[in-house]
């Protein structure tokens, strides 16, 4: 048996992940140090990604600055991002303070990161993997000018990259928490052009609409059409929509009172609260 006493910080790095990690028990610990390692495993415990492997060497501090450059020219520009100002505000927003602080370390890794982490069920919430975000952000082709409604934006990582992009970003989220950590967030960046705004993600923000551009920070699994009648003409709205199992970026354009709708790539992401199809009864 392994002794119970856990020690943190330290880190696992590969050519695209950097885990935070404790060592079990320093009986294993001592077992490995004749090959130069430790045993270890996630410090925030059983989630569907739970992490388990062996740690080279002693564990050191990550630099987030250069795990920030390593996610923008390992993960998003391969992914034929080339919008210049989504690669600057990535490189320059720090990803790590929005997500819980026991996984600070698993905010630049290619995957999803939880942001309720203890919650279970359908409404667990995630900060969307890098490279798919930074794609749907391209393919809303954001103006300066734009007004921007943001869908489900978590603890505010999507709006303040926005931010950079547009006049004005109105901010929407249904967990009151995570709006919380939002508004912290941003106001810490001083970041000024961005409103939290707290509601249903599928109704939308009614009061301050039109928009010229509408992402939503999750997948979603039937029409929304109460953000697509919150459209300017001509205005866009983009989302990974999941049919059967898959998911692929679609984006919807108002022309009149119909709407041009095409498939731009496949993707995936984890469901947003309140796009999903309602339960049919069986008498």
């Amino acid at each position: 048996m392994f002794a119970k006493k856990h020690t943190h910080a330290v880190i696992y790095h590969s050519a695209r992940e950097v885990y935070k990690l404790s060592i079990v028990g320093a009986a294993a610990a001592r077992a490995c140090q004749g090959g130069g390692f430790r045993w270890a495993r996630a410090e925030f415990g059983p989630w569907p990604h739970r992490i388990i492997g062996f740690v080279p060497g002693e564990g050191k501090m990550v630099d987030v600055a250069q795990q920030r450059a390593n996610m923008v020219e390992n993960q998003v520009r391969p992914s034929d991002v080339t919008d210049r100002r989504i690669l600057s505000a990535m490189q320059e927003i720090p990803r790590e303070r929005f997500v819980p602080p026991q996984l600070v370390s698993l905010a630049y890794i290619d995957e999803d990161v939880p942001l309720n982490a203890s919650a279970l069920g359908a409404e667990n919430r995630w900060l969307m993997a890098p490279r798919v975000l930074a794609k749907l952000l391209q393919l809303a082709e954001i103006r300066k000018e734009d007004q921007v409604l943001d869908v489900g934006t978590g603890t505010g990582y999507s709006a303040a990259l926005l931010s950079r992009m547009a006049a004005n970003v109105a901010a929407l989220e249904s967990d009151g928490a995570l709006a919380k950590q939002a508004t912290a967030a941003l106001r810490m960046l001083e970041i000024a052009n961005v409103d939290v705004v707290t509601g249903d993600l599928e109704a939308g923000c009614p009061d301050r609409a039109p928009f010229d551009v509408v992402i939503l920070g999750g997948a979603i699994d039937v029409s929304p059409d109460a953000l697509l009648g919150q459209l300017k003409e001509g205005g866009c709205l983009v989302a990974i929509v999941r049919q059967d199992g898959f998911g692929q970026a679609v984006i919807w354009r108002r022309m009149g009172r119909s709407f041009d709708r095409w498939i731009a790539f496949d993707a995936a992401a984890k469901p947003l609260p309140g796009f999903q199809p309602t339960p049919e009864f069986m008498f």
